[in-house]
């Protein structure tokens, strides 16, 4: 049987195909115990070999660095692989189609379950600018979305069909969406790759006509923006490391190219916005701790962009304008959850503070109006609206929600006289909510419609669990309401608890697909992320990084002690750094987890921070450390890193998956600890490696592969308890 998701992921091989990489060795019949739920497999054996490490007087050994390839030049491909690595990654896909076999039928249920409810969802609605509707919508039984604006009340036009750019393509990828100001034009950004370097395309609204601006090296996430004028659009280029380091100007009919800007410090990230009154081109420069806005104004597009405040370490701070002035988010002076000035727009030098530092209270973003300004903030841990009109007066809009998130999507109309947001919770479909901003009247515009589903079958709770030092970590618990506490049910703990970013509780059709056959479904919002403001992240950051472990096993073990679970019957999930966190927890407590999955997982820790070519790792050593120049990073992240600290134990079965393509956490870190574990383990339980050899750190952005990849994990942790 081959395993493959189209347009995604095929993987290599079958079980047939891997019955003959394994020799005779694969069968059929299973084991007693633990292991016995698993084919007896052999699994591939990656061999050890030394590879001593000199490092600030200490010494280690990574034997599995042949495991590593990085191309002279140009991209990782299936085709230029050495011949050791290809035919590792071939014998691991063989053996992880082997092993998961027997979910087939499971994986199909899952599947059928999902897209069944997911057949009646219906798109966001058109947002209104200047007489203009722009909305996308995903036809039945489509897997890609199609872009449409319209006029006021009439019949919407097709302006980008996604499945027709997709076609053709293994991997498909789009962001940064927009209609120039005076809607003459509509860009984006795709990536038919799967490596996160964009091509740029702009649609003629006229003619229809559709042409490459940019034809490679883009960075569309938060990468580029017209101008003002709509005769220029502005982007970032990705260098060879994959760091955006250029801000370009390109006319909108691709003939004019000019360098606006280059940053050289490899620690500082860019972006590239309009301010909401379309006054100025914002480019920001940041780090974890450090950032500068330069602003370029409407009235010389091509003038060089202007400082507003000279970076400063331990300064953050974004740029907007609103009620004729400049505003910024800013953490200066101590504020470490956000305090909003106003600016002078000429000398910027601040005028006035128009909401105050307030300690447990951030501020996560602003969204500002001609009548009022808007502003996401975080109390207890849980969204709430602020409107804040010019003469100072404030209005709150909260919910009653036990755990829920609130976006408030982009791209609104600056003369709009109401706001759109998105309110969701894990038992609650997603709902766009128009918000008077002069009276705070909600209406609701639009719900997702989700098929054979009841909410009043779910309940939704918020939990807390003691962590070892004293602090409560918050949790949201997905559960049917009619399933018993009795510590029976198997149950799938989702955490991150990485860079300050939160896991909001948001509506997700896969978990309902897994509670509704008995499961319950938890986010642990662990030090690390910001669910409780930056003090909170800072918890869980660099020499304190270890409490975001312990917070997740103290979410396990308080929910198995609560009777909504049982030890071992726990099932960890982490993405990307959240696969540290699932990793690290999986090496501390190996006992409390029934199994583990990390899906692209951040485990060979000290040796990608120990490489300074790494795309991220500059960026990134204020978040964990420098291990090439402290010699205390250096030993705190050997003690942490998972892939160095595999022991000898029964470890639960783990199932980690990678992207050939990915630079942010390239395949050889779960390939590693994958060979480690099997290695160390004491169980017999099996370590599986899943690479898909067509996409990077995303998968393909369509709605079959996504809920595919989760029907795969969903049967593997059910196989697992």
């Amino acid at each position: 049987m081959r395993i493959e998701n189209k347009g995604r992921r095929t993987f290599l091989g079958s079980a047939a195909v891997a019955a003959l990489m394994l020799g005779n060795r694969a069968a059929w019949a299973f084991d007693k115990g633990t292991a016995g739920r698993w084919p007896k497999v052999e699994p591939p054996a990656s061999p050890r070999i030394s590879h001593m490490i000199e490092q600030l007087g200490r010494t280690r050994d990574d034997a599995y660095s042949w495991m590593k390839f990085i191309p002279a030049d140009g991209e990782r491909t299936r085709d230029n692989l050495p011949e050791r690595v290809g035919t590792m990654l071939t014998a691991e896909n063989a053996y992880a189609d082997a092993i998961l076999e027997p979910l087939a039928s499971e994986r199909a249920r899952l599947l059928d379950a999902m897209l069944s409810r997911a057949a009646g969802d219906v798109a966001a609605p058109a947002l209104e600018k200047d007489g203009w509707e722009y909305g996308s919508a995903m036809p039945a039984g489509a897997a890609h979305a199609v872009y449409t604006r319209a006029r006021k009340g009439a019949k919407p036009e097709p302006i980008v069909d996604e499945a027709a750019r997709a076609k053709g393509h293994p991997y498909f990828r789009s962001t940064g969406h927009q209609p120039s100001p005076d809607h003459r034009y509509f860009a984006w950004a795709e990536d038919v790759i799967g490596n996160d370097r964009h091509r740029i395309c702009i649609r003629d609204n006229e003619s229809g006509a559709i042409r490459t601006v940019v034809d490679k090296d883009a960075y569309g996430y938060g990468g580029l923006v017209f101008a003002p004028s709509s005769r220029w659009l502005f982007w970032i280029w990705r260098d060879a490391r994959n760091r955006p380091t250029r801000l370009y100007r390109t006319s909108v009919d691709g003939k004019t190219t000019d360098l606006v800007y280059e940053e050289k410090d490899p620690a500082i990230f860019m972006q590239v916005k309009r301010t909401a009154a379309d006054g100025f081109v914002a480019l920001t420069l940041a780090g974890p701790e450090t950032a500068e806005v330069r602003l370029v104004s409407a009235a010389n597009e091509t003038a060089a962009p202007v400082v507003v405040w000279p970076r400063k370490t331990g300064v953050l701070y974004e740029i907007d304008e609103w009620n004729g002035s400049l505003v910024a988010l800013s953490d200066a002076d101590d504020a470490f959850d956000m305090a909003l000035l106003r600016l002078d727009p000429g000398s910027f030098r601040t005028l006035a503070t128009l909401v105050p530092h307030r300690a447990g209270t951030p501020i996560l973003s602003i969204l500002p109006f001609k009548d009022a300004l808007v502003r996401l903030e975080r109390v207890d841990g849980l969204h709430r609206l602020v409107i804040l009109r010019p003469d100072g007066a404030e209005r709150t809009i909260a919910f009653d929600d036990p755990a829920y998130a609130i976006e408030l999507p982009p791209e609104q109309s600056y003369a709009a006289r109401s706001v759109m947001i998105v309110h969701q919770s894990p038992k609650s479909p997603r709902r766009w909510i128009r918000i008077d901003l002069a009276s705070g009247k909600q209406t609701v515009v639009q719900q997702q419609q989700v098929l054979n589903f009841d909410p009043d079958d779910y309940v939704v709770e918020r939990l807390f669990a003691p962590a070892p030092d004293g602090e409560t970590v918050p949790i949201t618990l997905l559960s049917r309401r009619d399933a018993p506490k009795d510590g029976k049910a198997p149950l799938l703990q989702y955490g991150y608890g990485a860079y300050g970013v939160p896991s909001d509780p948001e509506f997700s059709i896969p978990a309902l697909a897994l509670v509704d056959r008995g499961w319950r479904y938890a986010i642990a919002h662990v030090r690390g992320g910001s669910e409780k403001g930056r003090q909170w992240f800072l918890g869980g950051r660099k020499f304190t990084k270890r409490n975001s472990f312990t917070d997740f096993i103290a979410c396990a073990e308080h929910l198995a002690n609560e009777g909504y679970t049982a030890r071992g019957k726990v099932v960890a999930y982490g993405l990307s750094a959240g696969g540290l966190l699932v990793g690290a927890s999986m090496n501390i407590s190996p006992a409390t987890w029934g199994g583990v999955i990390a899906q692209v997982p951040f485990v060979d820790m000290l040796n990608t921070m120990s490489d300074g070519a790494h795309p991220l790792v500059p960026l990134f050593r204020p978040d964990w450390g420098d291990p090439l120049a402290d010699p205390k990073a250096y030993d705190y992240i050997a003690s942490i890193s998972p892939y160095e600290n595999v022991q000898a134990a029964a470890y639960p079965p783990l199932l980690c998956t990678a992207g050939l393509k990915d630079d942010r956490v390239a395949y050889w870190e779960p390939a590693k600890l994958v060979a480690e574990v099997r290695r160390r383990s004491t169980s017999g339980n099996p370590a599986i490696l899943l690479t898909d050899m067509d996409s990077g750190h995303q998968g393909s952005a369509d709605l079959t592969s996504e809920y595919k990849q989760k029907a795969l994990f969903w049967a593997f942790a059910m196989r697992c308890v």
